[in-house]
């Protein structure tokens, strides 16, 4: 179940992409449902996804804390 949780973060995530306020909305969702090692997980595969959207780069921020 939580890994099907995860998935589907990814594709809301990527669907949402366009608009930056949506995405980081979207990002602080997750962090509150998902497991430590996914959020862990979540960083990573959101660090690949934005190297080339400028515009998504603070987004970042809700990862560190």
């Amino acid at each position: 179940m939580a890994r099907a949780m995860f998935e589907y973060t990814k594709t809301v995530l990527k669907k949402v992409s366009f608009d930056a306020k949506l995405f980081c909305k979207e990002l602080e969702k997750a962090v509150k449902r998902l497991l430590p090692a996914e959020i862990e997980e979540l960083k990573y595969w959101v660090q690949q996804f934005i190297t080339d959207k400028p515009q998504l780069q603070d987004s970042l921020i809700l990862l560190k804390a």
